[in-house]
């Protein structure tokens, strides 16, 4: 007796969802949401006033914390949040709210602006490009303090070289301002490089154009879905910005002075055109697939139109060839010397007279 054996297929491991780290915690818990491997952070100091200006190195938080940079304006940088008892310690030092910490090492976190009493916290995503020319996004938090800045950001890759040349090279003003001109110097670091990405945006828009125009294979319609797909991804981050910045200016907080929001109004301006740009090539983008559409509907045309000519010149001529290749014994024609000759000239003549009627009317 045959007997049905069912068939166990090895069940597909479920990758699990980094929003899943976070269910049935509290509000406020540290917990790295990211896909940097866990490793140490390193904070890179910079105190600086008109006078001069000392750059160092921590690998042990604790000796950064004993240093006394008051009388000076510091930007300290942390490089590294996947440590978190490292960003616990020194979000307490600092007196940050949990709820700051939790969204420091949150890299999905949206970009938001939130103050506080002592300091305004906001989140923001860098964009740069690649040496294999791409568009890198990184999570990066910037906190303004009294006399410091804080920066928290996944790698040491970033946008803020100039800035750096600007202090040490007494470039500038940055060296006579407090450090709500820093805190607006970073964002405005971070802002004119979204003009680099949007630039990137548009070659590849182009290129994608000529392709489509001229080659317009398969795996140009999956490059263009990429591209779809990657500026809207980078439209959700850089979205959000100019309401971000428009709080700053109309805030009340008196850490940002009355001077800074006029520079401030420049970012904004920045901020309104990037946006406008990625609305264009949000447009371009999806009719670029219209454009790949309608030009793979005509290149099939084309090939039907010369599949339908090839049969209407044949099948008068099969329809000749098939009379005289019956096998009826009185056919007049059979019998006739030129008959073969007479045969052949019909069939030419019509297939003369057919491509001349096709010319006139524009079919070829």
């Amino acid at each position: 007796m045959a007997t049905n054996k069912k068939l166990h297929l090895p069940k597909r491991k479920k990758k699990k969802s980094r929003q899943q780290n976070k269910l049935g915690k509290a509000p406020g818990t540290i917990s790295y949401m990211g896909d940097k491997e866990r490793g140490d952070s390193v904070i890179y100091s910079t105190s600086y006033n008109v006078n001069g200006f000392e750059t160092n190195e921590y690998e042990n938080l604790d000796q950064f914390l004993k240093e006394d940079s008051s009388d000076k304006i510091t930007w300290v940088n942390v490089v590294g949040i996947t440590d978190e008892p490292f960003i616990e310690k020194l979000g307490k030092h600092y007196n940050l709210n949990p709820l700051v910490l939790e969204d420091i090492v949150n890299t999905e976190q949206r970009p938001k602006i939130d103050e506080y009493e002592d300091y305004i916290f906001g989140i923001f995503r860098m964009l740069y490009i690649s040496e294999e020319d791409e568009i890198i996004g990184e999570h990066i938090a910037i906190i303004l303090h009294e006399n410091t800045v804080l920066v928290f950001q996944e790698v040491k890759a970033d946008v803020f070289n100039g800035l750096r040349e600007r202090i040490t090279g007494k470039l500038g003003r940055i060296r006579t301002r407090g450090a709500d001109y820093l805190f607006f110097a970073l964002l405005d670091a971070i802002v004119d490089n979204y003009f680099l990405a949007i630039e990137n945006l548009n070659n590849r828009i182009e290129n994608l154009e000529e392709e489509v125009y001229q080659n317009p294979e398969p795996i140009v319609a999956q490059n263009i879905q990429q591209l779809k797909k990657e500026i809207l991804k980078i439209r959700r981050w850089i979205y959000p910005v100019k309401e971000l910045i428009s709080r700053l200016i109309d805030s009340e907080n008196p850490k940002i002075t009355k001077d800074t929001k006029l520079f401030l109004r420049d970012v904004l301006d920045h901020a309104i055109e990037i946006n406008e740009s990625l609305q264009i090539y949000r447009e371009m983008s999806m009719s670029l697939m219209e454009m790949y559409m309608s030009n793979m509907s005509n290149k099939m045309n084309e090939v039907m139109k010369v599949l339908t000519i090839m049969a209407s010149i044949f099948i008068p001529l099969t329809f000749i060839a098939g009379i005289y290749g019956m096998n009826f014994e009185h056919m007049p024609e059979l019998h006739y010397k030129y008959g073969y000759y007479v045969v052949w000239a019909v069939m030419i003549l019509l297939f003369v007279g057919m491509m001349i009627y096709f010319k006139r009317k524009k079919w070829l």
